[in-house]
């Protein structure tokens, strides 16, 4: 009955249109009221203490980089340098947003400023060139979600703090995952290109190479000084991104001197909305967390998967199926929010590493930024880019199924999350 309640009166809210943060609200009060408990006190306290966190500060710090980032002139050096790298292959526009998407991901850990990025500087550039418009536009959209993946990933300290787990390990564990998901992209792009007649620009002389890598030189230094700075314990993720973010401000300021100081409240008004939405999120759901705990809900649940226990690939792939049911209709915070206090409890009772986990469970929702009919990802690229949801929707296909591809190798071959991730740890 009490999982009926919290199903019940969540999916409601969100049918009715409430917003999700409030659903999340209404959702808790739902349960107070069914467990005979209800109290605004402690309503009002845990919703005052669910962004209570230390950990949590890093999100308006690398939200604030991927603002700078795109608004000071990294982006475009970055496009710049791998279309010096990759741009004269068949097809490399393509493989231009592939490797550009990787090193970006590297630097904002948000997959709608990546893709709002990509989208306004590649999408023109491939459509010019003749490439299919669905094709291009799906092939930048599903890009854009390994920034979730690589660190730094806001998505990653959200599960960090909501599950408890060590949000630098998170970090590390995610890097090869997320190359493999720009190996499946380079595939697919591969295949669905093969014969088109388009002809590529012409090879860049050496020392053009040399040019573009000096001028995002230090566009592509920040990553390296975060994932470096991590692996060695010279700061906290937290202590990271406002490493990022600083550097960032410093580098277009004054360094590559495109980002004014007139701009600047704009940068920081962006960041803050978009911060305060996720904030707003997270206290909401600390509510519903805490009454789910009390509720006793999580056992309810091991109870209804318990045949699968015994299993933990066989409960992986029924949590990951899960998971992707609910990304169609849901955005990824509210997501993790959510589902991560229930699932947990079954994830540990099955003996199923945390950190594993938690690799798997972010990738699948950066995969439900691409799903429809929500997709935010696809209504961002399908914005900048000034073309119909559907036609995004419809070249996105193949890419979010090479996606899955990966996700389902790393539930049957979980060592291709840990061996790597154990390396990086030590």
């Amino acid at each position: 009955m009490t999982i009926a309640v919290f199903l019940g009166s969540l999916l409601a809210a969100m049918a009715l249109g409430i917003p999700i943060a409030f659903s999340l609200l209404l959702c808790g009060v739902a349960l107070m009221w069914h467990l005979d408990m209800y109290d605004a006190q402690i309503l009002a306290q845990n919703l005052s203490e669910g962004a209570n966190s230390f950990p949590l500060l890093a999100v308006p710090f690398f939200m604030l980089a991927g603002e700078v980032m795109n608004a000071g002139g990294l982006s475009r050096r970055i496009v710049s340098f791998a279309l010096s790298l990759v741009g004269h292959i068949r097809g490399g526009l393509g493989y231009v947003a592939i490797v550009a998407a990787v090193m970006m991901a590297a630097l904002s850990g948000s997959a709608v400023a990546d893709a709002a990025a990509l989208s306004a500087l590649l999408l023109p550039m491939m459509v010019s060139a003749g490439h299919d418009k669905a094709r291009s536009a799906g092939l930048l959209s599903a890009a854009s979600i390994i920034a979730p993946i690589i660190p730094p990933s806001i998505g990653f300290v959200i599960f960090g703090v909501a599950a408890n787990v060590s949000i630098t390990k998170l970090f590390l564990a995610g890097i090869f995952p997320g190359l493999l998901l720009a190996v499946a992209l380079w595939v697919t792009w591969w295949f669905l290109v093969r014969k088109e007649n388009i002809t590529p620009p012409p090879r860049r002389s050496l020392t053009e190479v040399i040019t573009a890598l000096r001028q995002a030189a230090l566009a592509l230094g920040m990553p390296l000084i975060v994932i470096v700075g991590l692996k060695f314990g010279v700061f906290t993720p937290t202590e990271a991104a406002v490493v990022a973010a600083i550097y960032a401000l410093v580098v277009s300021l004054f360094v590559y001197r495109e980002l004014k100081f007139s701009q600047l409240y704009q940068v920081f008004l962006n960041a803050a909305k978009t911060t305060a939405v996720i904030m707003f999120l997270v206290a909401a759901a600390m509510v519903s967390a805490w009454l789910i705990t009390v509720a006793q809900l999580p056992a309810q649940v091991v109870g209804l998967l318990q045949p699968l226990m015994d299993n933990p690939k066989l409960l992986m792939a029924a949590i990951m199926l899960l998971v992707i049911v609910v990304g169609t209709a849901m955005d990824m915070t509210p997501t993790i929010l959510i589902l991560t206090p229930v699932l947990m409890p079954i994830v540990k009772a099955a003996g199923i590493d945390p950190v594993y986990f938690g690799v798997l469970f972010i990738i699948n929702n950066a995969i439900g930024l691409i799903t429809p009919p929500v997709g935010t990802v696809l209504n961002t690229v399908a914005g900048v880019g000034r073309i119909s949801m559907d036609t995004v929707t419809k070249g996105v296909w193949p890419f979010m199924l090479a996606q899955f591809v990966i996700l389902f190798l790393l539930v049957l071959f979980p060592e291709l999350v840990m061996v790597p991730a154990r390396w990086l740890y030590n």
